[in-house]
């Protein structure tokens, strides 16, 4: 099937309603949107950069061949990097533009958008129910052979036919159905440690440092161990209209500006256009600075622009953004001393003395900044015990050790000075721990 036209539909009322025609353009590159006439009498911005005017809006002109893009907000309803290859390796479409990828994608993709063949009636790329928990060994060897590119059966494709990838990355994961409710299942892949496992403790040990957390929970499978993630854009059977970092940022960044993809860019936009309501956005912007810290300390340095997300509140009234649930959390044990997301005036340094060079764009002082860098120290400092706790094995642990325990980030922990940020900023600025004299 060769797709050049499709249409977007909103899923989160009782009954979908129509968007706007998608269109392929910048010679298959990339994605545009047009409004429907009643989406702009009726309908609301899916994204900054998509405000309710009747014109076609494309994405940005400079698009490789290797960073295909749709405009705004559609582009977070395309599938991740795990999803594009069982696309690839299911559907097997004859051309693979970004077009494909979006109708592919299935029904269940991240947030509230869905894409369909008609401009009238929802018609999505038709899929099977979702698999559900005491599938999760059948489905874990039928990711196994589409990750050693084995032919499946023909009810093995139905398997993963039903279990679409949301939003995330390229290791291999499904969709499951648990009591009800849709959470994403992510296998082991050959890891050097049991990296489900590992995951598991750290979103459990980042939520004793005040973060709020997606709900995991540890799948025990014959070879190995799965984690499995409730989602946060569904409600029950309820979806929710959500956008990426890497979305907001771009929506906000001025025409013709390259967008800085980083934490203070991030914060500034929730303390602009979040929920007002109890100061909601000025918590969310300190709990972004607490998952900054926590992702330096815990080196999870894979904190790019798609591990992070919006949920857009009460989109129709005046679409205000909260922060969604910190998900894909974990050490990367790689000590390579810089983060995919900038933290601040050092740019993208895993350091401490970075995350403090723009505290205020997180609504903070110095003062109550180091306050919160203490508070999040004292709880990486007990991540050993709180992993083996969990069932972590000890040779995992020294294997994470030499990162998370290694000489620069446990000389962070250590040397953190919350004195010099008390009162007026000091003359001259600390070293960086990267920086050899």
């Amino acid at each position: 099937m060769r797709l050049d036209d499709l249409f977007l539909w909103y899923l989160a009322d009782p009954e979908p309603r129509y968007v706007g025609a998608l269109k392929l353009v910048a010679s298959g590159k990339g994605v545009s949107l047009h409004y429907g006439a009643d989406w702009l009498a009726n309908g609301f911005a899916l994204s900054e950069d998509l405000p309710l005017v009747d014109l076609e809006f494309s994405p940005p002109g400079r698009l490789s061949a290797n960073a295909p893009r749709a405009v705004g907000a559609v582009d977070d309803a395309r599938p991740d990097r795990w999803g594009e290859k069982v696309i690839r390796f299911i559907d097997r479409p004859k051309r693979t533009s970004l077009m494909e990828l979006l109708y592919y994608a299935g029904d269940d993709r991240f947030g509230a958008l869905g894409v369909s063949t008609s401009p009238s009636t929802y018609l999505p790329r038709p899929g099977g129910p979702l698999p559900r928990l005491a599938q999760a060994q059948e489905l874990s060897e039928v990711v196994a052979k589409i990750e050693a590119g084995d032919a499946l059966t023909v009810l093995e494709t139905k398997i993963i036919e039903g279990g679409g990838s949301p939003l995330g990355g390229a290791k291999p994961k499904a969709l499951i159905d648990i009591d009800g409710e849709q959470w994403v299942v992510k296998f082991f892949n050959n890891e050097y440690v049991d990296s489900p496992l590992i995951e598991h403790a750290t979103m459990t040990l980042a939520a004793q440092a005040g973060i709020t957390v997606a709900q995991t929970q540890v799948i025990h499978l014959m070879a190995a161990n799965a984690i499995a993630i409730r989602r946060f854009d569904r409600e029950g059977s309820q979806r929710i209209h959500s956008i990426s970092a890497g979305t907001a940022i771009r929506a906000a960044t001025p025409s013709g500006t390259e967008p800085e993809m980083g934490y203070p860019q991030l914060a500034r936009i929730l303390r602009r256009v979040g929920v007002s309501q109890g100061d909601a956005y000025l918590k969310d912007a300190q709990e972004l600075f607490r998952r900054m810290v926590f992702n330096i300390l815990m080196d999870n340095t894979d904190d790019h622009e798609k591990n992070h997300s919006l949920l857009v509140v009460d989109p129709f009234a005046n679409g205000r953004l909260r922060l969604a649930p910190a998900y894909d959390v974990l050490p990367t044990n790689s000590g390579q001393g810089y983060q995919e997301f900038i933290c601040g005036a050092l740019g993208q340094e895993s350091s401490l003395t970075n995350a403090m060079t723009q505290c205020d764009a997180f609504g903070l002082e110095p003062a109550q900044a180091a306050a919160q860098v203490l508070t999040v120290i004292a709880v990486v400092n007990t991540w050993r015990t709180h992993f083996a706790s969990h069932g972590v094995s000890t040779s995992d642990l020294d294997n994470l050790a030499q990162t998370l325990d290694g000489e620069e980030l446990l000389k962070q922990r250590q040397n953190f000075d919350s004195n010099q940020y008390q009162g007026a900023a000091p003359k001259r600025r600390p070293l960086s721990p990267f920086r050899r004299a």
